[in-house]
């Protein structure tokens, strides 16, 4: 079992930048395949992007293709998302997720372990 923890949200006006991290606490952390979600005022839970165990593999959603980016260091048990060019309708908590598998899997259901999240504010 691995805990998460979710850091890096904040206030940020349209067109700026944030980079969260989700540190993993009590398990393997490398065996886990590891994704991004996003929740919005009054919306459900969307996927973001997911990275591989192996960090090989990437999947974003289309809406955030070429401005995010999702990355892993297994020697410090985290996962990050850089956030380029945030426009106001993501304005959400962002959650990250472990999948006990080698997959980059993009639904909510596959994933195991959810971090608390963190509030990602952006201004207009």
């Amino acid at each position: 079992q691995v805990q998460l923890v979710e850091f890096g949200g904040g206030l940020v006006q349209a067109g700026g930048s944030l980079r969260l991290s989700c540190t993993g606490s009590g398990g393997s952390f490398g065996m886990y395949s590891m994704g991004w979600f996003r929740q919005g005022p009054g919306k459900d839970r969307e996927f973001v992007a997911a990275l591989s165990r192996s960090g090989s593999v990437t999947k974003y959603a289309d809406s955030v293709k070429g401005r995010f980016t999702i990355s892993r260091d297994n020697v410090k048990n985290t996962v990050y998302l850089q956030m380029n060019s945030l426009k106001p309708e993501e304005t959400a908590v962002y959650y990250c997720a472990a999948d006990y598998s080698i997959i980059a899997r993009t639904t909510i259901i596959d994933y195991e372990y959810w971090g608390q999240g963190t509030q990602v504010t952006v201004s207009s």
